[in-house]
């Protein structure tokens, strides 16, 4: 810039004078945050406290229009920062002011701002967009679902670049106001609590806040006609739910599941502590995909969950997840179990309570159906590798360990740990160690290894059921005599993660 017409000790004392410190030392902040399986998922160099998502959606068309307002605060100082989105887009400011941007990758967004962020200061960006969602395509595939009346963002791990950008990993949970105009006579199905619905010209506007962090994968959307019902918990907790007005068959069964969803969280909060969010719901949306998913406060279900008659065992699967893998949430996505685990067992609780086979007999009955040779025992629950982190291993086989450690500790103990672990680590993230010490503490037992042979071993471990004590009956056959009366249900449900 200044070529060699100035001298070095001029030129050294104009820049002192003129760039601030920070600016000096700035860098450019990583295009991932540093996750095993998903390097290019979510970024380095900053924190978002808040998304305020303003958006316009024409079903027609599929034409998606929106100003995303992130509160941030840099981690270190930035001289540039990337956020993660696949859309196309028109302006983005910083404070207020117009940044360049870029783009490069499958999703990056590359933003300069006019002046460097510094380490530990709040800035506000604001990126104005539009676009097809379900035209974004990565590696051939979109988390945009197109309905007959609508369209539909849920999907595990990444949905949000096809709707807003983000810094999309579970590690940067943040609260959000999302807000979508739709054409009269079209519904917009969101997060937490509806807070207003306002018509104007043509268009409704709905209004949706929810107030405690959140994953960005977790942040979901659901425009079409919709089927509503609302209610509350015997607490006070105000419960949503929705079901497009063309599920056909499937209707009758959708909702005489999804409605027992208060009952459901209802009994959850006796195993897993109170609920740790606004609001509760579901909803079922016309789409041709076949999984469910655990959208906070609003879990997502496909029709096809429900192409054989009622199934309440995956809405418990889905609302366990509220606690186990939304309140408390994968620290790295190798961490899965620490969610999937957890939701299968509840699973098998909810059997439990219902007199259709108990978790011991479950446990054992699923042990007993994989020969060693399976390849399914050669996945590792703790870090299955993301070709396999949906794997039906690290469903059943976590659950088995989970029981393996009820059987080690006792229910007195073991209950403890799954009511004080959402507890101890609400609103955060966790890695399975992390389960481990806690649970070791909790217990006053060491645990380690039993945790090494059921999440980290390749092959079959011993399993069985515990031991009596002198002079009492086992709880539960080592061998049940026949398959548990809940064991088809909840194998109906094991494609629902299979994305």
């Amino acid at each position: 810039m200044y070529r060699k017409v100035i001298a070095p000790s001029v030129l050294a004392v104009s820049l002192l004078l003129v760039i601030p410190a920070s600016a000096a030392s700035s860098v450019q902040g990583a295009p991932g945050i540093g996750d095993a399986y998903y390097p290019e998922s979510g970024n380095g160099g900053y924190d978002v406290s808040h998304y305020d998502l303003r958006l316009q959606y024409q079903p027609k068309t599929d034409l998606l229009e929106g100003t995303a307002t992130l509160l941030t605060t840099a981690k270190q100082d930035l001289s540039r920062f990337n956020l993660d989105f696949g859309l196309k887009v028109s302006e983005i400011r910083v404070n207020g002011a117009k940044a360049k941007f870029a783009t490069s990758g499958a999703h990056e967004l590359e933003v300069t701002p006019a002046q460097p962020l510094a380490k530990g200061k709040q800035a506000t960006v604001v990126v104005k967009y539009a676009g097809k969602p379900s035209e974004f395509k990565i590696d051939g595939w979109s988390a945009w679902q197109r309905t007959p009346d609508g369209g539909v963002a849920a999907q595990e791990p990444d949905s949000a670049v096809w709707w807003f950008p983000s810094n999309d990993h579970p590690l940067d949970k943040a609260t959000f106001d999302i807000s979508v105009n739709v054409p009269d006579g079209t519904q917009a199905i969101s997060n937490g609590v509806l807070q207003s619905q306002t018509s104007r010209l043509g268009w409704t506007r709905y209004n949706w806040r929810s107030n405690k962090p959140q994953a960005t994968y977790l942040a979901t959307l659901a425009i079409g006609k919709f089927d509503i019902t609302t209610d509350k918990t015997a607490s006070g907790l105000p419960i949503l739910n929705a079901y497009s007005k063309d599920l056909g068959d499937n209707a009758g069964a959708a909702k005489a599941s999804v409605e027992r969803t208060g009952e459901v969280a209802e009994w959850l909060e006796s195993v897993f502590g109170p609920y740790p969010f606004n609001a509760l719901g579901g909803y079922v949306p016309n789409v041709p995909s076949g999984f469910a998913l655990e959208t906070q406060t609003r879990p997502f279900y496909s029709p096809r969950q429900f192409a054989n008659g009622a199934n309440v065992s995956v809405v418990v699967h889905e609302l366990a997840h509220q606690w186990y893998g939304d309140s408390v949430s994968v620290d790295n996505w190798k961490d899965i179990w620490v969610n999937e685990g957890f939701a299968r067992y509840a699973q098998w609780l909810w059997s439990e309570k219902e007199g259709e086979g108990t978790a011991q007999e479950l446990a054992q009955w699923t042990y007993d159906n994989r020969p060693a040779e399976d390849p399914f025992w050669q996945v590792k629950p703790g870090d299955p590798g993301a070709e396999n982190q949906f794997h039906g291993a690290v469903y059943d086989r976590g659950a088995i360990a989970i029981q393996a450690l009820r059987n080690e500790v006792g229910d007195e103990k073991f209950f403890q740990i799954l009511k004080g672990w959402p507890t101890e680590r609400a609103y955060g993230n966790a890695k399975v160690g992390d389960f481990v010490r806690y649970a070791e503490k909790v217990s006053n037992k060491p645990l380690a290894q039993l945790f090494e042979t059921w999440l980290y071993t390749p092959g079959k471990p011993s399993f069985g059921a515990p031991a009596a004590k002198p002079g009492a009956r086992s709880l539960a056959p080592s061998k049940p005599a026949a398959e548990p009366k809940s064991w088809k249900k909840i194998q109906a449900t094991n494609t629902v993660h299979e994305h």
